[in-house]
């Protein structure tokens, strides 16, 4: 056990650590969540920064961590409310890129160790796209030690200049169980119902209606499907600026697809698909990846980022931006029993490999343990 998992030593006040988190998407802020919890339990004082409306999801308090407000800017006042909560702290770790790079402002002209967890790779297109590779290269080698969630963002901060990259645990919450544990089969039915799925395979992605999730695509190979019998149904749960553009094309298109908007009973919904459907430009630990393998669903992921190693075996992998792919893989499967059943117990085997929350909280606390202990003397 780390000598930070346990109480400070005698006379010695505890560690205190700032967890600096931006807009927060679903796995850093599950993953903030969870490091908060466990590192409390574990004598380290815990301060989160982050806007409000995070904490009113994620309940960085109920953790046991003092919750600081700090909205997702970088605008003076921003950066100053950031700067006085990491007043006295021991070390800070920052999620993100713009979390990081606020951080990096806030520490300007102090000693204080800076780790970084790179969930994620920031996405822009033009000068923006430029932009944020100063920020990359400012905050990377600002940074002591950068972890990052998958085997490429690791290279990509050590082509960028860090000193120290590392991949990084990062275990999430294990399987969330549906609501209605007494009766599966009747919530099971009831949702499938809702959703228009009586008697007809339903698929399910989720995710921001953003560019990068590749919806296009998924609507794309939806055309082919409509030749099924029974037409599978399509839901795909997420906000974002691409709704407007997607209703539209289903509409149109008379597509087999629902937008069903954000939802909170994303594990009720998995529960009751047929398939789950993955179609990012990329990703790193897609929370929806694990999600599906823990409720034992069968997975159609793009080959991206650090997909093929989330998921090993345990998922039907298809090349980005080829509906054909895509349409064919479903159809088979939807078509081949004995091959879902295949991918379910493969989910099972490969989910039990990955991090817990305790081995990701052993992980972060011996990098804490490396910046903040005394070195002896040589």
């Amino acid at each position: 056990m780390s000598p930070l998992s346990s109480n400070a030593p005698h006379g010695q006040s505890p560690l205190r650590t700032v967890q600096v988190l931006g807009g927060g998407n679903a796995g850093s802020s599950a993953h903030v969540r969870s490091l908060a919890e466990g590192l409390v339990a574990r004598g380290v004082r815990v301060t989160v920064c982050a806007p409000v409306e995070a904490d009113r999801v994620y309940d960085f308090t109920g953790a046991g961590a003092e919750h600081v407000h700090v909205p997702r800017s970088s605008d003076p006042v921003s950066v100053a409310a950031l700067r006085a909560a990491c007043a006295g702290a021991d070390l800070v770790h920052a999620h993100g890129l713009h979390a990081s790079f606020r951080s990096v402002l806030a520490l300007s002209g102090r000693r204080t160790p800076l780790v970084v967890t790179w969930h994620d790779r920031a996405r822009a297109e033009g000068p923006r796209a430029h932009m944020l590779r100063l920020l990359e290269r400012r905050v990377v080698r600002t940074a002591a030690v950068v972890l990052g969630t998958s085997s490429d963002l690791v290279d990509r901060a050590r082509r960028t200049g860090a000193r120290d990259a590392r991949l990084a645990a990062a275990g999430l919450p294990g399987p969330r169980t549906p609501a209605d544990r007494d009766d599966p089969d009747r919530l099971r039915a009831k949702i499938r119902a809702e959703l228009g799925a009586t008697g007809r395979p339903l698929l399910i992605a989720v995710g921001s209606l953003d560019r990068h999730r590749g919806y296009d695509v998924l609507l794309d190979a939806a055309r082919a499907w409509r030749q099924l019998d029974p037409v599978p149904q399509v839901v795909i749960a997420g906000e974002g600026p691409l709704r407007p553009q997607l209703a539209r094309r289903i509409e149109d298109e008379e597509l087999p697809v629902r937008l069903i908007g954000r939802r909170e009973d994303v594990p009720e919904l998995l529960a009751a698909a047929d398939l789950a459907l993955l179609t990012s430009s990329w990703e790193s630990r897609s929370v929806l990846a694990q999600e599906a393998l823990y409720a034992r669903v069968p997975l159609v992921a793009t080959r991206v980022g650090g997909i093929p190693d989330l998921v090993g075996d345990a998922a039907a992998l298809v090349p980005y931006g080829d509906p054909e792919a895509l349409a064919g893989t479903v159809v088979h499967l939807l078509a081949d029993p004995e091959r879902c059943q295949e991918l379910r117990e493969a989910g099972v085997r490969q989910a039990a490999g990955w991090p817990t929350e305790d081995e990701t909280v052993a992980q972060v606390l011996s990098v804490y343990d490396e910046l903040t202990q005394p070195r002896p003397l040589a």
